[in-house]
C-alpha cells in the first residue's frame, strides 16, 4: 500500500549516556543474506500478499450475522494508536508491547506542545506517522477475513473525529464497580521474565526444563473478572498499560494506581495509588517480584497533557512502592519511553537519552551527558542489558546495539547496524536478537522487515533472517518501547514467529495460521511447524523450558486455548481450554493478541486491556480490564 511521505523534521536529537563513537571502529556493513525458500507448510512467499497488521478485521463468513454497532467491539479496526502500551501492543505512537497514548497527532495535523515547552514532534509509529487513535476491539472469533483498505480509511477517520471531539486527552477515573455476574462463567541470572511476553530461554531441543503441564482436565472456568474504569466526562482514553504475575498476585495497572489481585480468587490485596498515569510497565521481574514503572507526576488536563517523568520500583508482593526517582538530560527533565530490569539495575530510555538506577537503594548510575552526540534511545533488559544508541542525524542514523555492564553502563560489545535503519527493537537478549524494518519495506505497520542475531560476545552479526511483512505476524513497537515485540519467541537457539493468516483448508472458510522456526546461527528455517487448525490463529508468547507456550485464538463458537509446543518434535499438548458460553466468548474476543496483554503461569490465564475507553458509553455492552481463567 502507498506509505505517507516521511516527517520533514526529526526528533530533537539530546545527548545520551555513553562518549561519542568512534567512527574508526565502525564494522563494515553487513551484506544481507538472501532469505531461504521456504520448506513445505511454511509461508509461501510466492503468494499475493494480504492486508497486514493495522488492518480491520471482517467478520467470519462462518459465524453469524451481528448488527452494526458504533465504534468499540465488533466494529471495523484501525490498529493505529499514540504511545506504547505493553508487550504486544500495535502501532502505539507515544513515549512508552508494552502503554500510553502519545500527544502528537498524525504527521501533517496540529501537535502538541512538547514537555517542558520544548516543541511538539509528530512522532511515526512503526515507521510512519500515525494518528493518535487507540486500539479498537477485535470482531468476535477468530480467522476473519480482512477488510480492504478503503474502509480501513474511513474507519481511521471516524476514531481520529472521536479523538478530536474528546480533545485529546488520555485520563480516566477509578475502576467502575458494576456487577459482572451476566458474564461469568459459572541479568545475573537474578531477573524473570513474567508471565507473557516474548520471552528468551531455553537450549537444546526436547522439553527439559518445562515448568507448565497438562492438568487432568484442561478445561478452563472463569477466575474473576475485573470492570473497565469509566473514563471522566469528555475524555475518549487512558492507557492500562502493565501487569506482572507472581505465585500468588496478579498485578494489573488502573487509572493513577497498580492493584494486586489474589491470582485465584480476584481478590484485592493491595492497590499502589500514583499521582498520574501509569505510562509503561517493564516485562521484566526480579527473583524477589519486584518491577518497574513509569508514571506522570499528575493527572492530564486538555492544557496539560504530563510527561512520563517518573520512574519508580514497585514491589509486586507487598504492593509497596520502593522508590521513585527522575532524571535530567542537561536542565530538562526526561520523558522516558520505555523502561526495563537486568542484573540489580533498572533502565529507562527516550529521545533525550537514557538513565540508570539500583534496583534496591534507587542510587543513580548513569544519566545522559551534554557532551554526547549520541544517546540511548531505549534498553531491554533480562539476561543481558541491551541498549539501543542513536548516532546520526534522521535518515542518515545508525544505530548501535550494545550489551553493557548492568552497573556502570561500560559497553561490553557491540554491533552497529547499516546506516539509515531508523528504529530497532530488541526481541531477546540473550542470544541477542534485533528486529528493523529495513528501507521501511515491511509495508504492513508490524515494524519488522528483518531479524538480526548477533552474537553477544563479539558484537558481530551471526546472520540476518528476512521476515516479510505479507508472510509473518509479529510486530514491534521499535519506536518508542524497544522490547515491545509480539507473535514471536526465542529458545533453543531459534525464531519462534506466527505466519501471517491465509485460508483454511477443506470446506472451511475461515482463516489459520502457523507457528514456524529459524535457526539463529544459520538463518533458515528448521522445517518445524505448528498448525493452528482450522478457523484458529497460534501466536507464541514465551519459551517455557525448551518449550514454546502458545495462545490459539478460537473461532466464533470456541474458547481460546493455551497449548505447549515441544521445542524439538513440535507436538502440541493441550494447557487449557477456555469456555465456549457466549458470555464469556465475548469477553476473550475482545483480549486479542495484537493489542491485550496475555499472561500464562502455573494453570492460569491472564487477559488485560492496555486502554480504557469511553466508546461503549450509552449502550448496554459492559467493557472489562481483566479477564482470568483458571484449571483445577
Amino acid at each position: 500500500m502507498t506509505q505517507p511521505p516521511p516527517p520533514p523534521n526529526q526528533p530533537p536529537q539530546q545527548p545520551g549516556f555513553g562518549p561519542p563513537q568512534d567512527p574508526s571502529q565502525q564494522q563494515p556493513a553487513q551484506s544481507p543474506q538472501q532469505p531461504p525458500s521456504a520448506p513445505a507448510g511454511g509461508p509461501d512467499l510466492n503468494k499475493a500478499p494480504e492486508p497486514g497488521y493495522g488492518y480491520p478485521q471482517a467478520p467470519q463468513p462462518s459465524a453469524p450475522p451481528a448488527a452494526p454497532q458504533g465504534p468499540g467491539y465488533g466494529y471495523p479496526q484501525q490498529q493505529q494508536q499514540p504511545p506504547a502500551a505493553g508487550y504486544g501492543y500495535p502501532g502505539q505512537a507515544q513515549p512508552g508491547p508494552y502503554g500510553q497514548p502519545q500527544q502528537p497527532g498524525a504527521y501533517g495535523q496540529p501537535q502538541q506542545p512538547g514537555a517542558y515547552g520544548q516543541p511538539g514532534y509528530g512522532q511515526p509509529g512503526y515507521g510512519y506517522p500515525q494518528p493518535a487513535t487507540m486500539p479498537m476491539q477485535p470482531q468476535p472469533g477468530g480467522g476473519g477475513k480482512k477488510f480492504n483498505s478503503q474502509i480501513a480509511i474511513i474507519v481511521s477517520a471516524v476514531v481520529a473525529i472521536a479523538l478530536i471531539v474528546g480533545g485529546g486527552v488520555w485520563y480516566a477515573s477509578s475502576s467502575g464497580k458494576d456487577d459482572d455476574s451476566k458474564n461469568t462463567a459459572g541479568g545475573d541470572g537474578k531477573n524473570k521474565t513474567n508471565g507473557g511476553g516474548g520471552g528468551e530461554n531455553g537450549s537444546g531441543s526436547g522439553s527439559s526444563g518445562a515448568q507448565e503441564k497438562a492438568p487432568a482436565d484442561t478445561g478452563s472456568k472463569v477466575l474473576f473478572q475485573v470492570p473497565a474504569p469509566k473514563t471522566p466526562k469528555d475524555v475518549t482514553s487512558i492507557s492500562t498499560a502493565g501487569s506482572w504475575l507472581t505465585d500468588t498476585v496478579y498485578a494489573k495497572s488502573g487509572i493513577a494506581e497498580v492493584v494486586g489481585y489474589d491470582r485465584a480468587k480476584g481478590t484485592k490485596k493491595w492497590t499502589i495509588d500514583l499521582p498520574g498515569p501509569v505510562c509503561e510497565g517493564s516485562g521484566r521481574t526480579t527473583e524477589d517480584n519486584k518491577t518497574a514503572i513509569i508514571f506522570k507526576p499528575d493527572m492530564p488536563t486538555k492544557g496539560d497533557p504530563q510527561s512520563c517523568t517518573q520512574v519508580a520500583v514497585i514491589d509486586l508482593e507487598t504492593g509497596k512502592e520502593v522508590w521513585t526517582k527522575t532524571a535530567q538530560s542537561g536542565t530538562m527533565p526526561i520523558s522516558f519511553n520505555n523502561v526495563t530490569v537486568s542484573g540489580g539495575t533498572v533502565a529507562a530510555g527516550s529521545t533525550s537519552g537514557g538513565a540508570a538506577w539500583d534496583v534496591a537503594t534507587g542510587k543513580q548510575l548513569w544519566a545522559p551527558k551534554t557532551s554526547d552526540s549520541c544517546y540511548d534511545s531505549g534498553y531491554a533488559g533480562g539476561a543481558k542489558l541491551v541498549a539501543v544508541r542513536k548516532c546520526g542525524e534522521y535518515e542518515a542514523r545508525q544505530l548501535h546495539i550494545q550489551n553493557i555492564d548492568p552497573k556502570t553502563g561500560k559497553v561490553i560489545t557491540e554491533y552497529k547496524m547499516d546506516e539509515g535503519i531508523e528504529y530497532a527493537a530488541v526481541v531477546s537478549t540473550d542470544p541477542l536478537v534485533v528486529a528493523a524494518d529495513v528501507g521501511d519495506s515491511a509495508g504492513d505497520g508490524s515494524g519488522i522487515s528483518d531479524f538480526f542475531s548477533v552474537d553477544n560476545k563479539t558484537g558481530k552479526l551471526r546472520t540476518r533472517i528476512s521476515a516479510p511483512g505479507e508472510d509473518f505476524a509479529a510486530r514491534c513497537d521499535a519506536i518508542y518501547k524497544i522490547e515491545k515485540c509480539s507473535g514471536l519467541a526465542v529458545g533453543n537457539d531459534r525464531l519462534y514467529i506466527a505466519t501471517e493468516e491465509h485460508d483454511g483448508s477443506g470446506e472451511s472458510y475461515g482463516q489459520t495460521n502457523e507457528i514456524v522456526a529459524f535457526d539463529l546461527a544459520t538463518g533458515k528455517q528448521t522445517g518445524q511447524r505448528a498448525d493452528a487448525g482450522d478457523d484458529y490463529e497460534i501466536y507464541p508468547l514465551r519459551m517455557d523450558g525448551n518449550n514454546v507456550l502458545a495462545y490459539k485464538r478460537p473461532p466464533y463458537d470456541k474458547g481460546g486455548q493455551i497449548v505447549s509446543i515441544d521445542g524439538g518434535t513440535f507436538k502440541q499438548t493441550t494447557l487449557m481450554e477456555n469456555p465456549a458460553t457466549e458470555n464469556v466468548r465475548d469477553v476473550e474476543a475482545r483480549m486479542s493478541p495484537d493489542y491485550a496483554e496475555i499472561l500464562f503461569s502455573k494453570g492460569g490465564l491472564y487477559m488485560s486491556s492496555v486502554y480504557a475507553s469511553d466508546f461503549s458509553a450509552g449502550t448496554d455492552r459492559k467493557e472489562y480490564l481483566v479477564i482470568a481463567f483458571g484449571t483445577s
